[in-house]
Protein backbone atom coordinates (compact mmCIF):
# COMPACT_ATOMS: atom_id res chain seq x y z
CA UNK A 1 0.00 0.00 0.00
CA UNK A 2 1.42 3.27 -1.06
CA UNK A 3 0.99 6.18 1.37
CA UNK A 4 0.07 9.33 -0.33
CA UNK A 5 2.00 12.49 0.01
CA UNK A 6 -1.00 14.33 1.41
CA UNK A 7 -1.42 11.78 4.21
CA UNK A 8 2.20 12.14 5.19
CA UNK A 9 1.90 15.92 5.26
CA UNK A 10 -1.26 15.73 7.39
CA UNK A 11 0.33 13.23 9.81
CA UNK A 12 3.39 15.39 10.20
CA UNK A 13 1.18 18.42 10.80
CA UNK A 14 -0.79 16.54 13.48
CA UNK A 15 2.39 15.34 15.19
CA UNK A 16 3.72 18.88 15.08
CA UNK A 17 0.55 20.19 16.76
CA UNK A 18 0.83 17.55 19.47
CA UNK A 19 4.49 18.38 20.05
CA UNK A 20 3.69 22.10 20.05
CA UNK A 21 0.91 21.59 22.65
CA UNK A 22 3.13 19.35 24.76
CA UNK A 23 6.07 21.73 24.52
CA UNK A 24 3.95 24.74 25.42
CA UNK A 25 2.55 22.99 28.50
CA UNK A 26 5.99 21.63 29.36
CA UNK A 27 7.40 25.14 29.31
CA UNK A 28 4.55 26.20 31.60
CA UNK A 29 5.34 23.31 33.92
CA UNK A 30 2.42 21.11 32.93
CA UNK A 31 2.68 17.43 32.19
CA UNK A 32 -0.21 16.58 29.91
CA UNK A 33 0.48 12.87 30.11
CA UNK A 34 0.25 12.51 33.90
CA UNK A 35 -2.84 12.12 36.09
CA UNK A 36 -3.79 15.51 37.55
CA UNK A 37 -5.58 16.41 40.78
CA UNK A 38 -6.83 19.97 41.10
CA UNK A 39 -7.17 21.41 44.61
CA UNK A 40 -7.90 24.91 45.82
CA UNK A 41 -6.67 27.31 48.46
CA UNK A 42 -8.16 30.63 49.59
CA UNK A 43 -5.66 33.29 50.71
CA UNK A 44 -6.09 36.85 52.02
CA UNK A 45 -2.92 37.75 50.07
CA UNK A 46 -0.37 35.73 48.12
CA UNK A 47 2.82 37.81 48.40
CA UNK A 48 3.74 37.76 44.70
CA UNK A 49 2.83 34.12 43.89
CA UNK A 50 2.45 33.56 40.15
CA UNK A 51 0.95 30.98 37.82
CA UNK A 52 3.37 28.08 37.09
CA UNK A 53 5.18 28.48 40.45
CA UNK A 54 6.07 25.17 42.05
CA UNK A 55 3.98 23.09 44.43
CA UNK A 56 6.10 20.85 46.68
CA UNK A 57 5.80 18.34 49.49
CA UNK A 58 8.81 18.21 51.83
CA UNK A 59 10.88 19.98 49.16
CA UNK A 60 9.91 17.58 46.33
CA UNK A 61 8.06 19.18 43.39
CA UNK A 62 4.66 17.54 42.94
CA UNK A 63 2.82 20.12 40.83
CA UNK A 64 2.41 23.75 40.01
CA UNK A 65 0.12 26.74 40.44
CA UNK A 66 -2.46 26.35 37.69
CA UNK A 67 -4.49 29.52 38.10
CA UNK A 68 -4.98 32.54 40.37
CA UNK A 69 -8.10 34.70 40.57
CA UNK A 70 -10.21 36.72 43.03
CA UNK A 71 -12.94 35.03 45.03
CA UNK A 72 -16.34 36.19 43.87
CA UNK A 73 -18.09 35.96 47.22
CA UNK A 74 -15.36 37.40 49.43
CA UNK A 75 -14.01 40.85 48.82
CA UNK A 76 -10.25 40.75 48.35
CA UNK A 77 -9.70 37.02 48.97
CA UNK A 78 -7.70 35.19 46.31
CA UNK A 79 -8.25 31.64 45.06
CA UNK A 80 -5.15 29.71 44.04
CA UNK A 81 -5.67 26.60 41.90
CA UNK A 82 -3.05 23.92 42.51
CA UNK A 83 -2.36 21.13 40.05
CA UNK A 84 -0.98 18.00 41.76
CA UNK A 85 0.68 15.54 39.37
CA UNK A 86 1.28 12.73 41.85
CA UNK A 87 -0.91 10.11 43.43
CA UNK A 88 0.83 10.57 46.80
CA UNK A 89 -1.85 10.46 49.55
CA UNK A 90 -2.49 13.89 51.02
CA UNK A 91 -4.59 14.19 54.22
CA UNK A 92 -7.52 16.55 54.15
CA UNK A 93 -6.19 18.47 57.17
CA UNK A 94 -2.95 19.37 55.34
CA UNK A 95 -2.03 23.05 54.88
CA UNK A 96 -1.10 24.79 51.63
CA UNK A 97 1.55 27.28 52.74
CA UNK A 98 3.01 30.04 50.54
CA UNK A 99 6.69 30.68 51.31
CA UNK A 100 9.83 32.17 49.78
CA UNK A 101 11.83 29.48 48.00
CA UNK A 102 15.06 31.52 47.71
CA UNK A 103 16.68 34.79 48.69
CA UNK A 104 15.31 36.47 45.58
CA UNK A 105 11.79 36.10 46.97
CA UNK A 106 10.53 33.49 44.48
CA UNK A 107 7.29 32.15 45.89
CA UNK A 108 6.33 28.52 46.14
CA UNK A 109 3.44 26.56 47.63
CA UNK A 110 4.49 23.95 50.13
CA UNK A 111 1.97 21.39 51.36
CA UNK A 112 2.41 20.67 55.05
CA UNK A 113 1.07 17.14 55.44
CA UNK A 114 -1.55 16.52 58.06
CA UNK A 115 -2.19 13.37 60.06
CA UNK A 116 -5.87 12.86 59.26
CA UNK A 117 -7.31 9.65 57.89
CA UNK A 118 -9.39 11.35 55.18
CA UNK A 119 -7.56 12.07 51.91
CA UNK A 120 -8.14 14.93 49.48
CA UNK A 121 -9.71 14.43 46.10
CA UNK A 122 -9.68 16.61 43.04
CA UNK A 123 -11.78 19.73 43.68
CA UNK A 124 -11.21 19.86 47.47
CA UNK A 125 -10.02 22.97 49.30
CA UNK A 126 -7.09 22.94 51.71
CA UNK A 127 -6.44 25.17 54.71
CA UNK A 128 -3.89 27.87 53.94
CA UNK A 129 -1.28 30.11 55.49
CA UNK A 130 1.29 32.61 54.20
CA UNK A 131 4.88 32.89 55.40
CA UNK A 132 5.87 36.38 56.45
CA UNK A 133 8.01 38.11 53.85
CA UNK A 134 11.52 39.30 54.57
CA UNK A 135 10.37 42.79 55.41
CA UNK A 136 7.73 41.57 57.84
CA UNK A 137 10.16 39.11 59.41
CA UNK A 138 12.81 41.79 59.82
CA UNK A 139 10.21 44.11 61.32
CA UNK A 140 9.09 41.36 63.69
CA UNK A 141 12.65 40.65 64.76
CA UNK A 142 13.55 44.33 65.06
CA UNK A 143 10.40 45.39 66.93
CA UNK A 144 11.69 44.31 70.39
CA UNK A 145 15.01 46.07 69.67
CA UNK A 146 13.10 49.15 68.58
CA UNK A 147 11.03 49.14 71.75
CA UNK A 148 14.15 48.73 73.91
CA UNK A 149 15.90 51.51 71.99
CA UNK A 150 12.91 53.81 72.56
CA UNK A 151 12.92 52.97 76.27
CA UNK A 152 16.69 53.56 76.41
CA UNK A 153 16.34 56.92 74.67
CA UNK A 154 13.59 57.88 77.13
CA UNK A 155 15.83 56.86 80.05
CA UNK A 156 18.79 58.79 78.62
CA UNK A 157 16.57 61.83 78.13
CA UNK A 158 15.42 61.55 81.76
CA UNK A 159 19.04 61.24 82.93
CA UNK A 160 20.07 64.31 80.97
CA UNK A 161 17.11 66.19 82.42
CA UNK A 162 18.18 65.18 85.93
CA UNK A 163 21.78 66.20 85.23
CA UNK A 164 20.59 69.50 83.81
CA UNK A 165 18.51 70.07 86.93
CA UNK A 166 21.34 69.11 89.28
CA UNK A 167 24.17 70.97 87.64
CA UNK A 168 22.70 74.47 87.71
CA UNK A 169 24.61 77.28 89.43
CA UNK A 170 23.02 76.86 92.82
CA UNK A 171 23.30 73.08 92.76
CA UNK A 172 26.93 73.31 91.65
CA UNK A 173 27.71 75.62 94.59
CA UNK A 174 25.94 73.24 96.96
CA UNK A 175 27.86 70.33 95.48
CA UNK A 176 31.18 72.16 95.94
CA UNK A 177 30.24 72.96 99.54
CA UNK A 178 29.30 69.33 100.09
CA UNK A 179 32.66 68.13 98.79
CA UNK A 180 34.36 70.69 101.04
CA UNK A 181 32.40 69.40 104.04
CA UNK A 182 33.30 65.83 103.13
CA UNK A 183 36.97 66.80 102.93
CA UNK A 184 36.78 68.41 106.38
CA UNK A 185 35.02 65.34 107.73
CA UNK A 186 37.76 63.05 106.43
CA UNK A 187 40.39 65.39 107.91
CA UNK A 188 38.67 65.31 111.33
CA UNK A 189 38.32 61.56 111.07
CA UNK A 190 42.02 61.21 110.29
CA UNK A 191 42.90 63.52 113.17
CA UNK A 192 40.66 61.55 115.54
CA UNK A 193 42.21 58.28 114.38
CA UNK A 194 45.67 59.68 115.09
CA UNK A 195 44.54 60.67 118.61
CA UNK A 196 43.10 57.21 119.19
CA UNK A 197 46.37 55.64 118.05
CA UNK A 198 48.32 57.90 120.40
CA UNK A 199 45.95 57.09 123.29
CA UNK A 200 46.25 53.38 122.63
CA UNK A 201 50.05 53.63 122.56
CA UNK A 202 50.08 55.64 125.81
CA UNK A 203 47.66 53.33 127.61
CA UNK A 204 49.06 50.10 126.21
CA UNK A 205 50.49 49.13 129.64
CA UNK A 206 47.19 49.78 131.41
CA UNK A 207 45.30 47.88 128.75
CA UNK A 208 47.68 44.97 129.20
CA UNK A 209 47.07 45.07 133.00
CA UNK A 210 43.31 45.23 132.46
CA UNK A 211 43.47 42.25 130.15
CA UNK A 212 45.61 40.39 132.69
CA UNK A 213 43.04 41.18 135.42
CA UNK A 214 40.24 39.98 133.19
CA UNK A 215 42.17 36.80 132.51
CA UNK A 216 42.77 36.37 136.24
CA UNK A 217 39.08 36.88 136.98
CA UNK A 218 38.08 34.32 134.38
CA UNK A 219 40.68 31.93 135.83
CA UNK A 220 39.25 32.41 139.34
CA UNK A 221 35.76 31.84 138.04
CA UNK A 222 36.98 28.68 136.37
CA UNK A 223 38.69 27.50 139.57
CA UNK A 224 35.60 28.29 141.73
CA UNK A 225 33.18 26.78 139.32
CA UNK A 226 32.29 24.05 141.83
CA UNK A 227 31.64 26.57 144.62
CA UNK A 228 29.53 28.73 142.30
CA UNK A 229 27.58 25.64 141.34
CA UNK A 230 27.01 24.83 145.04
CA UNK A 231 25.83 28.39 145.73
CA UNK A 232 23.43 28.24 142.82
CA UNK A 233 22.22 24.84 144.05
CA UNK A 234 21.59 26.32 147.54
CA UNK A 235 19.69 29.25 146.02
CA UNK A 236 17.65 26.77 144.05
CA UNK A 237 16.91 24.78 147.20
CA UNK A 238 15.91 27.97 149.05
CA UNK A 239 13.62 28.99 146.20
CA UNK A 240 12.07 25.50 146.21
CA UNK A 241 11.55 25.74 149.97
CA UNK A 242 9.91 29.15 149.61
CA UNK A 243 7.75 27.79 146.84
CA UNK A 244 6.67 24.85 149.05
CA UNK A 245 6.07 27.07 152.12
CA UNK A 246 2.52 28.17 152.84
CA UNK A 247 3.31 31.82 152.15
CA UNK A 248 -0.29 32.59 151.28
CA UNK A 249 -1.53 31.37 154.67
CA UNK A 250 1.17 33.42 156.42
CA UNK A 251 0.08 36.56 154.58
CA UNK A 252 -3.54 35.77 155.52
CA UNK A 253 -2.58 35.55 159.21
CA UNK A 254 -0.58 38.79 158.99
CA UNK A 255 -3.54 40.48 157.34
CA UNK A 256 -5.88 39.15 160.03
CA UNK A 257 -3.54 40.37 162.81
CA UNK A 258 -3.32 43.80 161.21
CA UNK A 259 -7.09 43.97 161.04
CA UNK A 260 -7.41 43.07 164.73
CA UNK A 261 -4.75 45.65 165.67
CA UNK A 262 -6.61 48.28 163.66
CA UNK A 263 -9.84 47.40 165.55
CA UNK A 264 -8.05 47.73 168.91
CA UNK A 265 -6.60 51.09 167.94
CA UNK A 266 -10.04 52.23 166.80
CA UNK A 267 -11.51 51.25 170.25
CA UNK A 268 -8.69 53.09 171.99
CA UNK A 269 -9.36 56.21 169.88
CA UNK A 270 -13.04 55.98 170.85
CA UNK A 271 -12.10 55.77 174.58
CA UNK A 272 -13.34 52.21 175.00
CA UNK A 273 -11.54 49.86 177.42
CA UNK A 274 -8.99 50.61 180.13
CA UNK A 275 -6.34 51.92 177.79
CA UNK A 276 -8.89 54.01 175.95
CA UNK A 277 -10.19 55.46 179.21
CA UNK A 278 -6.67 56.28 180.33
CA UNK A 279 -5.95 58.05 177.06
CA UNK A 280 -9.25 59.81 176.62
CA UNK A 281 -10.10 60.69 180.34
CA UNK A 282 -7.79 63.30 182.00
CA UNK A 283 -8.93 62.51 185.62
CA UNK A 284 -6.30 59.82 186.03
CA UNK A 285 -3.70 62.19 184.61
CA UNK A 286 -4.71 64.91 187.10
CA UNK A 287 -4.66 62.50 190.03
CA UNK A 288 -1.24 61.23 189.02
CA UNK A 289 -0.03 64.81 188.71
CA UNK A 290 -1.35 65.66 192.22
CA UNK A 291 0.22 62.51 193.66
CA UNK A 292 3.53 63.35 192.05
CA UNK A 293 3.36 66.89 193.49
CA UNK A 294 2.58 65.58 196.99
CA UNK A 295 5.39 63.01 196.75
CA UNK A 296 7.75 65.73 195.61
CA UNK A 297 6.75 67.93 198.58
CA UNK A 298 7.27 64.99 200.93
CA UNK A 299 10.74 64.33 199.58
CA UNK A 300 11.65 68.00 199.96
CA UNK A 301 10.46 67.98 203.55
CA UNK A 302 12.43 64.79 204.25
CA UNK A 303 15.53 66.48 202.91
CA UNK A 304 14.98 69.57 205.08
CA UNK A 305 13.92 67.89 208.29
CA UNK A 306 15.04 64.30 208.24
CA UNK A 307 14.92 64.00 212.08
CA UNK A 308 11.18 64.34 211.92
CA UNK A 309 10.90 61.14 210.02
CA UNK A 310 14.04 59.17 211.10
CA UNK A 311 14.95 58.67 214.70
CA UNK A 312 18.35 57.28 215.76
CA UNK A 313 18.84 55.65 219.13
CA UNK A 314 22.00 53.98 220.29
CA UNK A 315 20.54 52.53 223.51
Amino acid sequence: MKISREFKIGLLFLVGLVLLFWGYNFLKGKNVFSQERVIYGVYPEIGGLKVANKVSINGLEVGMVKDIYFHEGRQGDIIVVLSINTDFPIASNSIARIFSADLMGTKEVGILLGNGSNLINSGDTLATEVEANLKDEVNRQMQPLKNKAEQLMGTIDSVFTVFQTIFNDKAADNLINSFSSIEKTFYNLQHTTAKVDTLVDAEATRLALILDNIESITGNLDKNEQNITSILTNFSAISDTLAKANVAATFVNVNKTASELAAILEQINKGQGTVGAMLMNDTLYLNLEKSAAALNALLEDVKKRPKRYVKFSLF
